[in-house]
């Protein structure tokens, strides 16, 4: 079974909510969109305050070549433009909508067997980014400088307690697969495959079910889509990690996919680019996890972007008493968020709450060099040299052990014996480099 160097294996608790299907949120009668859901300039806002919008409508345009379209998420009006903070603190530009009860939707028009330019096209108007988390303008990325002959389908959905990808693979299996198609028709590609871990059997046998999809073993036609079993590992789905398993071709330090000729597309945007392309459907609506001890009913839910988050706690039935942490994203990569009072993105794969027994946190003790941190890192770096000289202040000897080549995993922190702060410093010494 394919798998990559470093990582670690960590309970997953997906269980919690990997069964159950995908519940669709009723609407709310206020939703903020936020002009920022993606890398590059924030969308210029197109309509004005007391505007009355539609489901689907264009309320923001892409400012720049790197930039996202966004669309409102409801029928009402437009109340007025705030700044608010998002999920990671910073202040950004909202636009507070008020639901007025029409159930009207502006759709595109759909594509029949589209060619190359005009599925581009639809992705950029539909206001598609990378919903993995990165938030990259989708047909940017379709759109490289250097020729492309892999797509890798990023399934492994690594993180413990996400389940959004799973539940889509399972329930939307044929819709997902035709977006991979369309994905791969824009980037010309002769070889795509769908990266899964094997702790994901019915995601699997969803898969194999579709014409066209094969796995690694079976013989394959020119046109077909190969599924990889990877061994459940964490980091399995970061990009380098991912395409490493999936062809053996190494990414070098500071280059893109691109360079070795490869395309990484998440799950849920090739899902996003089904619907765009055959339903005319932007992005307004995506599937995401609510799970955690601290969650009474965990859900996978599919929300309209700029829900806040505490109605869609209300909707897995509120927090338990005992809730210590609510984390926005994955326990590994994720961030603690101090309130619920946080409109939903593009980019929201999930929020987990957890209670005071698992959210529980030792203080830090001098490191021992034991060296289970460079063990586990998967990208081979030094982490305890990381943290020693940022922690003295010593931002640049920093820099020389590789902190702006860590992608934050939180692999050395995890295996840490003596708990340190692993990923803070390496955060901290990025900081501090920018300046």
């Amino acid at each position: 079974m394919k798998t990559f160097s470093g990582g670690k294996h960590i309970p997953d608790h997906k269980d919690l909510c990997s069964g159950k299907a995908i519940e669709v949120m009723p609407a709310m009668s206020d939703y903020y969109v936020c002009l920022s859901q993606h890398i590059g300039k924030p969308a210029e806002l197109v309509v004005s305050v007391g505007d009355t919008v539609t489901e689907g409508q264009l309320i923001a345009k892409a400012s720049s070549f790197v930039s996202a379209n966004i669309h409102s998420p409801i029928c009402g009006e437009v109340k007025e433009v705030v700044k608010r903070k998002n999920a990671v603190g910073a202040l950004c530009d909202y636009v507070h909508i008020h639901a007025d009860g029409r159930t009207d939707v502006c759709l595109m028009p759909p594509l029949d067997a589209p060619a190359k330019e005009e599925i581009i096209a639809r992705i950029a108007e539909a206001g598609i980014v990378g919903m993995g988390g990165a938030g990259f303008p989708t047909s940017v990325k379709l759109s490289p400088k250097e020729p492309l002959d892999v797509l890798v389908v990023n399934a492994a959905e690594c993180e413990p307690y996400l389940n959004c990808d799973n539940r889509t693979m399972i329930e939307r299996a044929e819709k997902f697969v035709y977006g991979v198609r369309l994905v791969a028709e824009t980037c010309g590609v002769q070889q795509v495959f769908i990266g899964l871990e094997a702790n994901k059997p019915e995601a699997y046998a969803a898969l194999m079910s579709v014409d066209g999809v094969v796995a690694e073993d079976q013989p394959k036609n020119p046109n077909d889509i190969v599924v990889c079993l990877f061994k459940p590992k964490y980091p399995q789905g970061a990009e380098k990690m991912l395409i490493y398993a999936t062809t053996k071709r190494k990414v070098p330090t500071g280059a893109l996919p691109s360079s070795v000729g490869c395309a990484v597309v998440n799950v849920a945007t090739c899902y996003a680019v089904y619907d765009a392309v055959v339903n005319g459907r932007p992005l307004y609506k995506r599937v995401m996890t609510l799970s955690g001890d601290g969650v009474r009913n965990p859900k996978n839910v599919e929300v309209r972007i700029g829900t806040l988050l505490k109605d869609i706690l209300e909707f897995c039935d509120g927090l338990t008493e005992n809730t210590a942490k609510i984390i926005f994203g994955g326990p590994m990569m994720g961030r603690s968020l101090v309130d619920t009072d946080i409109p939903t993105t593009k980019t929201d794969g999930g929020f987990l709450a957890l209670t005071d027994k698992s959210a529980a946190t030792q203080l830090p003790t001098p490191c021992i060099r034991c060296g289970r941190c460079v063990n586990a890192c998967p990208m081979k770096l030094s982490p305890l040299f990381i943290d020693f000289y940022a922690t003295a202040g010593d931002f640049d000897n920093a820099v020389k052990y590789g902190a702006l080549n860590c992608f934050e995993c939180g692999s050395c922190a995890y295996v840490c014996p003596a708990k340190r702060p692993l990923v803070q410093s390496v955060r901290l010494t990025k900081m501090k480099a920018k300046r």
